[in-house]
């Protein structure tokens, strides 16, 4: 979302409607934003692609909440990584339209803007676990590439100690 926000002003700026110095005001919090405790990646979706995804582990509940604040102003949703149920819970309380994934303990919370276009994916993303231990991180990575637009294939528990199961 990030780009097309810059082409916006951009294009503001160029056909007359916005003056340069308002230009400015609006892109003061690049390429980040501090709250104090975190600074936020704004620029990161310009760069590479892909929004910011807060990593939870560590955090309090009031910096969860402020950072995914801060972030779904200028995005289509925010992800939210290893998160616990209790950290979903209160996401959900504040925007009810929140999706928990529990096995991949990631949350996701609808932004204030429409998806950006398709991305520009390669192929498909197929997510491999040796055995059932892995399907927590596994799930991690799966539901982070499908959120991000990848189509994602699953091979869970192809098995380590007896290449039979493999080759089923």
């Amino acid at each position: 979302m990030e780009a097309e926000r810059l082409r916006v002003i951009l294009e503001e700026v160029r056909s007359g409607a916005t003056q340069v110095d308002d230009a400015m005001l609006r892109l003061r919090d690049l390429p980040y934003e501090d709250l104090g405790y975190a600074k936020l990646d704004h620029h990161r979706s310009v760069r590479t692609g892909h929004p910011e995804v807060v990593f939870c582990p560590g955090k309090s509940d009031e910096q969860i909440l402020g950072i995914v604040e801060r972030l779904r102003t200028r995005a289509s949703k925010v992800l939210t990584t290893r998160a616990e149920p209790a950290v979903f819970e209160r996401l959900r309380d504040r925007w009810p339209e929140s999706v928990y994934h529990s096995s991949a303990r990631i949350a996701v919370v609808p932004g204030n803007h429409p998806p950006a276009s398709p991305p520009n994916t390669r192929g498909t993303v197929l997510v491999v676990t040796a055995g059932t231990a892995d399907i927590p991180v596994a799930e991690e990575a799966a539901v982070t590439a499908s959120e991000m637009g990848s189509p994602v294939e699953r091979l869970y528990d192809v098995g380590v100690a007896g290449g039979h199961s493999a080759l089923d």
